[in-house]
């Protein structure tokens, strides 16, 4: 149990050290990240959509 104490003590040790983002970081990082995931999925369903194209006219 000590251990465990222990473990979470350091934790909150280290989380004090963080350098943590801004107010207009974290909403440019939010902003980039929710695009390139946006990007991602249409480029991969554009991709999904041509190659099942390909295999319906393919083997119909």
């Amino acid at each position: 149990m000590q251990r465990l104490i222990s473990f979470f003590r350091d934790v909150s040790r280290e989380m004090k050290k963080v350098s943590w983002p801004k107010g207009k970081e974290l909403t440019k990082y939010t902003i980039t990240v929710v695009s390139t995931v946006t990007f991602v999925a249409v480029f991969f369903a554009v991709i999904d959509l041509g190659i099942s194209s390909l295999i319906r006219a393919f083997f119909e």
